[in-house]
């Protein structure tokens, strides 16, 4: 659950991605980072923390160059506060290769024998992305013969990397004095988008990234996603060459963007995030008709901010008042991305204030994108009896969360998950609400995938299949037990 962002432009990129970095900031809060290249010279800089807070006008200064890419990160993978497993991640051979990552590796025990015993290759971390890199400069060695290289030996090498290379990734990587290389994991799990603008009698400008909001924001036309298992080559003249490179690709993205990762003007797959989150509500409205007494509802109200298009669509739907009950503290991180349970906890208070003038002696329905870990929901629920209701009804917009996400959403194991074993009258208890209701597995799909060509998504997290088809129940005791050691 990262962000990434690659620009080949005619004019110097350091602000540019800083730029998209800002706009990407949802996606991770734990550490950013930037690399340029100045003709075969890599120029890179990352630090912990946010992008406002990481660099200086000497970091940026020193990043020279009109390519580049740069990286937030919300760690799945490694240690979080370890500063060294910030990306991008660099290897000196061959040309120099940087690379981020967005996604979760489900196969690294044996991507780490085969690239110690049989590539010799050294890892100094414990992140997926230093793998990735060192699988894909491992490739392209293989491919190149002398010091030239053509996009044909690039596209070869990816094809080699899809074969080995198991879990979901977008990945972008700088080649020093060449261009930049994006692809995308064969199911095309995790987003990539990418972009245009004119630059004159130049040539055009690219850009590759997690979300679409990056382009528009930067005045770049947004062409069109990166297909599962493609791969894209942008030579520093903006030259611009693409290629599938898996056997076997089909589109099956993460369904947790659109519920609740995902900004709400951006549009992945062909798909409106807002758009979907307002036909998940128009879901969850029947769901809620069907299982909650008439008259037990007197205002509908969003958690602040991600889950405010289903609310409003429930309450047009239902016909119940809409009120906006919670005030949000908008210099405090994302809850469900704070880095332990206890500073989650901690943090939920100081994001959210309940009005009591809105509370008071009233039913509420509460409405939230959904409930992982259930500690922002138990906190909520309390806050709203503090506050005076009389009745609170919780509800979600996705189902409840069973089975542990392993493609780059931080919900490794079973214990943290308050759906998990219980069924949903003990969750309710659990939470303290007097009704709790979740959306449908089924409804949740057909709401996000209305009107668009996809036809499945990733939905391991609420069903327990994982689409790869790798991932067993040995692995995810191994995810597991690293997680708590």
């Amino acid at each position: 659950m990262c962000g990434i962002v690659g620009i080949v432009s005619s004019q110097p990129v350091n602000q540019q991605i800083y730029d998209a970095l800002s706009l990407l900031q949802h996606r991770g809060q734990d550490s950013t980072g930037i690399a340029t290249a100045d003709g075969d010279t890599i120029h890179m800089n990352k630090a912990k923390g946010q992008v406002r807070e990481a660099y200086r006008t000497r970091d940026m200064r020193s990043l020279i160059g009109t390519t580049g890419l740069g990286h937030v990160r919300y760690a799945t993978r490694g240690n979080a506060a370890n500063e060294e497993e910030a990306q991008p991640f660099y290897v000196n051979a061959p040309y120099g290769i940087v690379l981020v990552h967005n996604g979760n590796l489900t196969n690294t025990r044996e991507l780490t024998q085969e690239l110690f015993h049989v590539d010799r290759r050294h890892l100094n971390t414990s992140s997926d992305t230093e793998l990735l890199v060192n699988v894909l400069a491992n490739e392209l060695q293989e491919q190149v013969s002398g010091s030239e290289l053509d996009p044909d030996q690039i596209f070869t090498a990816i094809s080699r990397l899809h074969e080995r290379v198991e879990g979901s990734y977008a990945a972008i990587a700088l080649i020093a004095g060449h261009g930049l290389l994006a692809f995308r994991d064969p199911f095309g799990i995790r987003p990539l988008v990418l972009g245009r603008r004119a630059a004159g009698f130049v040539g055009d400008d690219w850009i590759v990234a997690s979300e679409s909001l990056v382009l528009e924001s930067a005045g770049y036309e947004l062409v069109r996603d990166l297909e599962p298992g493609e791969a894209v080559f942008i030579a520093m003249n903006g030259e611009m060459t693409s290629r599938q490179c898996a056997a076997n690709p089909r589109l099956i993205p993460c369904s947790f963007e659109y519920v609740y990762l995902a900004r709400p003007d951006s549009i992945m797959n062909g798909i409106s995030v807002y758009e979907a989150r307002l036909r998940l509500g128009d879901r969850l409205a029947d769901t809620i008709a069907k299982y909650t007494p008439r008259g037990d509802i007197d205002v509908v109200m969003p958690i602040p901010d991600s889950s405010r298009p289903a609310a409003m669509q429930v309450a047009q739907k239902l016909g119940i008042e809409y009120r906006e009950g919670f005030y949000k503290n908008r210099y405090v991180g994302r809850t469900f991305i704070m880095p332990g349970q206890a500073e989650r906890k901690k943090s939920v208070k100081q994001k959210l204030n309940a009005m009591g003038s809105e509370f008071k002696g009233k039913n509420i329905l509460i409405v939230d994108d959904s409930i992982v870990r259930g500690t922002t929901s138990k906190e909520i629920v309390q806050m709203a009896r503090e506050a005076g209701a009389n009745k609170v009804t919780f509800t979600s917009a996705a189902p409840p969360v069973r089975y542990p996400h392993v493609y780059g959403i931080n919900m490794p194991t079973r214990h943290e998950l308050i759906a998990h074993g219980r069924k949903i009258p003990e969750i309710a208890t659990e939470l303290g609400t007097d009704y709790l209701i979740y959306q449908e597995v089924a409804d949740m799909q057909a709401a996000i995938i209305e009107g668009s060509n996809v036809t499945a998504l990733e939905m391991s997290c609420f069903t327990g299949d994982y689409v790869t088809g790798t991932v067993t129940p040995e692995y995810l005791a191994w995810v597991e037990a690293n997680q708590l050691s």
